[in-house]
């Protein structure tokens, strides 16, 4: 057995359950960026909201089937994939560990699933789609200034860079208050305070890390920057342009005439927006509610699936996240009428707990627990899956969504 394959054994043994990640990450990544990955807006109930969502669905086994064709693999946009996941995009990926976009491409790559890079990451698309290949997907936040000129140049470098797919996030209109992160002091421009430093001392591991990977910071917008810019420079261009403001549907339309490839919204939590989407030509959608850190009232996102796949029909692609954490997970997404899952804080905390092997650990993770979920339930295939009987106690119908458009009123309600 090679050195790799016997750390991951060993990781499979130490931590069967990924959430048993979250101490050893705790403990091996500074405070303030622990409570960056895992915080979310207002009281946090929304974040809490998505896992017991998960939780209280229930899926019928069935048996006594022949199980020698069982198979995770699953089509997206168009592309064969090893199992309906995708990594998602993770802002500031660097900061909770170091090299992480590059870590994260790699174990994409390996393992055959779909890689989101985020706008905010703290590499760069050239530098990352070279590792990823072709299971490179780019996430864009829109850049309201100069009427989104730093959008269309970020959406030209991704086609350049070969991305397979867009996924334009659309539920950023304000920033959100991350109560964990104003406690912290993390706000752009960003700035170390003493606080910060002697939390970031305390982590020995981590700080090894940033010296093999260097310190991190916005990487696609040192492109706009001055040759040789620091990281408080490129973090007031970040902090300029507004990112994730914008974004309006007659904007999504100028970003859909300018890609070429198969293209997604990300945020919808509404059958309405989601038909919009399509309307507009889009591939698809991502169901989310950025992983509880926008608007804390939101429902889950798994409880407004159904009432979205039913308003769009069976041909667009939808993906979901929002507490996703075991492949019984994603076999439940699938089950209620989702393509694929997408998955960030997972990976997050596989690096934070266990380093260059934590993303591979988790994707082995997932896998294999979809595998075992496909066979225990006779589904063997992710087609297979979306005819199981499931009890979804949470679910939302689509008489709860109110017929009228946002923006239809005035705000006298006339």
């Amino acid at each position: 057995m090679s050195a790799d394959a016997a750390r991951l054994a060993e990781w499979r043994t130490r931590y069967p359950v990924l959430g048993e990640l979250e101490a050893k990450a705790r403990g091996r990544i500074p405070a303030f960026l622990f409570d960056y990955l895992q915080g979310g807006t207002g009281e946090e109930l929304s974040c809490r909201r998505n896992i017991d969502a998960l939780r209280s669905v229930e899926i019928v086994p069935r048996y006594g089937i022949d199980l020698s064709t069982t198979d995770t693999a699953a089509e997206l946009f168009g592309r064969r994939y090893a199992a309906p996941l995708a990594i998602s995009p993770i802002g500031m990926d660097g900061a909770i560990w170091p090299g992480a976009s590059q870590l994260l491409a790699a174990a994409a790559r390996e393992a055959g699933i779909g890689y989101m890079m985020s706008s905010m990451a703290a590499d760069s698309i050239e530098r990352v789609s070279t590792v990823a290949g072709e299971r490179f997907w780019f996430q864009l936040y829109g850049f309201a200034a100069n009427d989104h000129a730093t959008s269309f140049d970020l959406i030209d470098r991704a086609r350049e860079a070969g991305a397979r797919v867009l996924a334009v996030t659309l539920d950023i209109p304000a920033p959100a208050r991350r109560v964990r992160d104003m406690r912290n002091g993390i706000a752009m421009p960003m700035r170390i305070t003493p606080a910060m430093a002697v939390a970031a001392v305390m982590r020995p591991q981590w700080l090894a890390a940033v010296a093999r990977a260097g310190m991190p910071r916005f990487g696609n917008f040192a492109h706009y920057c001055r040759q040789g810019a620091g990281k408080a420079e490129v973090d007031a261009f970040v902090a300029a342009g507004r990112p994730g403001a914008g974004v309006t549907w007659e904007v999504l339309a100028r970003f859909r005439d300018a890609w070429p490839h198969a293209m997604v919204v990300k945020g919808v939590m509404h059958p309405g927006d989601a038909e919009k989407a399509v309307a507009l030509g889009l591939d698809g959608v991502i169901v989310s509610n950025h992983g509880g850190r926008q608007f804390d009232p939101a429902p889950a996102p798994i409880d407004v699936l159904p009432a979205i796949r039913s308003a769009v029909g069976a041909e667009p692609t939808i993906l979901i996240d929002g507490g996703f954490m075991s492949g019984t997970d994603v076999l439940k997404a699938l089950a209620l009428g989702a393509n694929g899952v997408m998955a960030g804080r997972a990976f997050m905390l596989g690096l934070a707990a266990l380093g260059e092997d934590g993303a591979r650990h988790v994707i082995a993770t997932l896998m294999e627990e979809l595998r075992i979920g496909l066979a225990q339930t006779g589904a063997r295939t992710v087609a297979g899956a979306r005819e199981l009987a499931v009890r979804h106690p949470g679910a939302w119908k689509s008489e709860d969504f109110r017929a009228a458009e946002t923006g239809s009123k005035d705000a006298s309600g006339k």
